[in-house]
């Protein structure tokens, strides 16, 4: 029996939101879930979204029940949500923050209690995994308490990712869903999840706003991160289908650097009035930024919006110091972060410092506009565009963009398709949930599979050679767009398996080798393939063969349901019997 429920859940770098679908109604609606959160300690009521901050609260800091919810009587030190972000902002070394790019770092160990990254000793730390579990519970929680007869697990639960996410992310992702309750979720691509969000909001009519030979654009621009797909409209049979044709980099670029350099801005004025900020005052001036800039992005006709920093010390009359922002201030944010690109450019590189403080892979160009030109340069122009995000609730930033693209079309005539009718904050989740009524034949299906190619390591076969290590080949298990739930076999190929003693094996994807085929071998690794984290195990030997065996094998390759990758290692029959070993990622980095 189907469930009753059809949920989508957007788990955001900032913002996380969920929409479902009742299909027991005559007639089926996408609708948004306010999720139930603590505003103050004692105080709390549903919003529509659910901030992705958790504070973590000091052991005397607040009375034991201070955020007790209806669902966590016991959750006395850990909070998630609207007052985890107002109040973490005042005491930074306790706010875990951006735990989803956390968990596509690979830079670090994401099962590690690292959250928030550089916290005091006393500060009891998390793993990015368990953050994104907590966000997860916290919305299982919710909706438990208000669908009693009918629990978050029991339904069908559709669960958003960037596009951008390699198999590792993704995996971790579902892991993080385990944790939280939810063993059973689909992985879904956001920029995929916010186009469903207009094909349902649009219904038949948007194949009057599209044609054969269109590709739109999924602008991506939130709190803390950018992401870019295109979207194919083709024909097969007298029908118009869509297909994923490419995404971009998982670019941390967003809302919150521009929170930050106008927070810098307004700081450089303080400081010519002789009010000096500590660094606790600097990030809640950042936060009063925050919102002094949506005001005037969105506002139509407003000059200027306060901002208020919270004072410290006896000589800070009232308490604040207030200071304002002004129209020309969003002009400067204009002019840094979206300048005028050429196509094809790419983002400026800084030159690089031999030690750095470690942390997340943020972008060194904080020009949005030239790492769009990098992506469309790369693959194709768009002929449409389909915004999503926070940040693009700024009317100014959406014709900076749409200037942009213009520029780059071929002909002056040629006019660019701006699709409306989205909620930008909602629009993730609510188009997941309308994903899941697609999958029960009830809608128009992106054709889009894997969003890159992954290959496997090979070790070359040749003589030793003093200080030097056999060369690496790249061999393609599954090739772009694979899609989810199929099989792939390596073409009439055999390989050698080292079983029975540890081995490490090297993975790698690629974004933009779209030509690749199960079987093509990549002869020399170059920039086309990215590493991702190596998978080090031990393969049993079995009762055919012993320990250090290098055992024949074809190779075979699945992408799941929820669209992570498995390879499978079939023993040769005359070799190694009927066995078969799966190669799946080792997400704890470092481990033995």
């Amino acid at each position: 029996m189907s469930a009753r429920y059809v949920v989508g859940i957007d788990l955001g770098t900032t913002n996380s939101a969920v929409g479902y679908i009742d299909t027991a109604d005559e007639r089926p609606q996408i609708r948004a879930f306010p999720i139930l959160q603590v505003l103050a300690p004692g105080v709390f009521e549903p919003r529509p979204t659910l901030p992705s901050f958790l504070y973590l609260a000091g052991p005397a800091e607040f009375a034991p029940d201070a955020f007790a919810l209806p669902w966590a009587a016991d959750a006395a030190m850990v909070t998630a949500g609207e007052f985890a972000r107002t109040h973490g902002w005042q005491v930074p070394q306790r706010l875990v923050s951006s735990a989803k790019s956390w968990l596509s770092h690979a830079g670090v160990d994401r099962t590690a209690a690292i959250l928030p990254w550089g916290a005091p000793d006393e500060v009891k730390q998390i793993s990015p995994v368990e953050a994104s579990a907590a966000y997860l519970r916290h919305i299982v929680g919710a909706w438990n308490v208000s669908f009693a007869a009918a629990p978050l697990a029991e339904q069908e639960v559709y669960l958003t990712v960037p596009a951008s996410f390699d198999a590792v992310a993704r995996e971790l992702t579902v892991q993080a869903a385990a944790r939280a309750g939810l063993a059973h979720v689909t992985l879904l691509e956001e920029p995929q999840a916010a186009f469903y969000s207009w094909l349902g909001s649009t219904g038949d009519e948007w194949r009057k706003q599209l044609e054969v030979g269109d590709v739109v654009l999924v602008c991506d621009i939130g709190g803390g991160t950018t992401d870019f797909s295109l979207i194919s409209v083709s024909e097969s049979e007298g029908n118009l289908q869509l297909e994923r044709v490419a995404v971009g980099d998982h670019i941390l670029l967003g809302g919150d650097n521009m929170d930050l350099a106008l927070a810098h801005l307004v700081r450089a004025r303080l400081d010519a009035e002789g009010h000096k900020l500590d660094n606790w005052q600097f990030t809640s001036l950042a936060h009063s930024c925050r919102q002094a800039k949506e005001q005037l992005l969105e506002g139509a006709g407003r000059d200027t919006a306060p901002v208020v920093v919270l004072g410290r010390g006896s000589k800070v009359i009232g308490g604040s110091i207030r200071a304002e922002l002004k129209r020309d201030d969003v002009d400067f944010l204009l002019e840094g972060f979206f300048p005028p690109a050429e196509l094809g450019g790419r983002p400026a590189r800084e030159r690089r410092v031999g030690l750095r403080e470690l942390g997340l892979p943020f972008a060194s160009d904080a020009a949005i506009t030239r790492h769009l030109a990098a992506f469309v340069g790369a693959h194709r122009k768009a002929t449409a565009v389909l915004f999503n995000g926070g940040v693009m609730k700024g009317v100014r930033l959406r014709q900076r963009i749409v200037e942009t693209l213009d520029g780059w079309s071929d002909s002056p005539e040629d006019d660019l398709k701006v699709l409306t009718g989205t909620d930008l904050d909602l629009a993730v989740a609510h188009g997941a949930a309308y994903y899941g009524l697609v999958r029960r034949g009830k809608g128009v299906r992106i054709r889009g599979g894997t969003a890159r190619a992954y290959y496997i390591g090979i070790e070359s076969s040749m003589p030793a050679v003093p200080g030097m290590s056999p060369p690496l080949k790249a061999l393609c298990v599954a090739p772009f767009g694979m899609e989810e739930g199929t099989e792939a076999e390596v073409p009439v190929r055999e390989f050698g398996l080292v079983i029975g003693e540890p081995a490490e094996f090297r993975f790698l994807s690629s974004t933009t080798r779209r030509d690749d085929r199960v079987g093509t071998l990549v002869e020399e690794v170059d920039d086309s393939l990215t590493e991702l984290a190596p998978v080090s195990t031990l393969l049993a030997a079995g009762q055919q063969a012993h320990a250090g065996d290098v055992v024949p094998v074809h190779l075979r390759s699945k992408v799941t349901a929820v669209g992570t990758l498995e390879l499978w290692c079939d023993a040769v029959s005359d070799a190694g019997g009927e066995q078969h070993w799966k190669l799946e990622y080792n997400v704890r980095e470092g481990a033995e």
